[in-house]
């Protein structure tokens, strides 16, 4: 099986610097951080994405991913994105899956999307980088139809598709998502949030996530559970979310590793 590695997005924290983000994920004792391409790390911006690099590095962390903004839009240029990633060092890019949900795009509008995706994964493929898409409400991947039909038209090897929670829809159909979509799931957006998008200290969601990450490991894909948007914004949620993600990864990897000797 292989590990889950444990990380921080830095939009988390858009009011914090490059160096306080990096001190953050250390204390929390994280493997690594995804870089966001609105304020940390602009696209296009080398000179902010070798600082995150290096005090990434300096830390002992890795780059997990950087979060990019781009949508595919007609003449979006991808080349920028590209630059910056590759100035961090970053394994993949993440990018956002259109502006609508699949069910309200338009064939023509999807067709334009899929071949702006195309171009950008084969930009992506030639530097070594993977692509994922944002699975997020608003977009093609509000729902696992459009993130399926996305996947497959786009039709890439390097590109995959986040994961997560959608605080609108039960816990069952959360698993039916990650089960259609296994083993195309890549990075994990870890947080715990109710309806109407009210934040919770991630230990009140664990019943739900210990399901979750067991669904997920059902796929041997490499992937990581990366914490976003803690409840007030505050580093104290954020120290403590840390600590209740190693804590779950632990009980849960334990327990179904014993389940799976009990199978044997």
């Amino acid at each position: 099986m292989n590990a889950i590695r444990t990380g921080l997005t830095s939009v988390t924290f858009r009011q914090k610097t490059i160096d306080e983000i990096v001190a953050l994920a250390h204390k929390a004792q994280l493997d690594g951080i995804e870089w966001g391409g609105d304020l940390h790390v602009p696209a296009g911006d080398v000179q902010a994405a070798r600082h995150a690099a290096k005090a990434t590095a300096d830390a002992g962390l890795s780059v997990l991913s950087y979060g990019s903004y781009f949508h595919g839009d007609e003449g979006e240029d991808f080349a920028p994105v590209l630059e910056s990633a590759k100035a961090l060092g970053a394994p993949m890019v993440r990018v956002w899956a259109g502006r609508s949900p699949y069910e309200e795009c338009s064939a023509e509008a999807f067709s334009r999307c899929v071949t702006a995706f195309q171009k950008a994964a084969d930009m992506a493929a030639e530097a070594g980088i993977a692509v994922g898409f944002e699975y997020h409400r608003g977009t093609f991947t509000q729902t696992r139809a459009g993130a399926a039909a996305l996947l497959d038209a786009v039709s890439r090897e390097n590109v995959s598709c986040y994961w997560q929670p959608n605080p609108d829809i039960s816990l069952e159909e959360q698993l039916l998502e990650m089960d259609a979509l296994l083993p195309r799931l890549s990075n994990i957006h870890v947080f715990y949030w109710t309806k109407n998008n009210v934040r919770h200290p991630l230990s009140e969601g664990i019943p739900l996530w210990e399901q979750y990450v067991k669904h997920l490991q059902k796929a041997n894909v490499p992937r990581a559970m990366i914490l976003e948007f803690v409840e007030g914004d505050s580093h104290e949620a954020f120290l403590r979310d840390a600590a209740t993600l190693h804590r779950l990864l632990g009980s849960t990897i334990a327990a179904n590793s014993a389940e799976e000797i009990q199978n044997q």
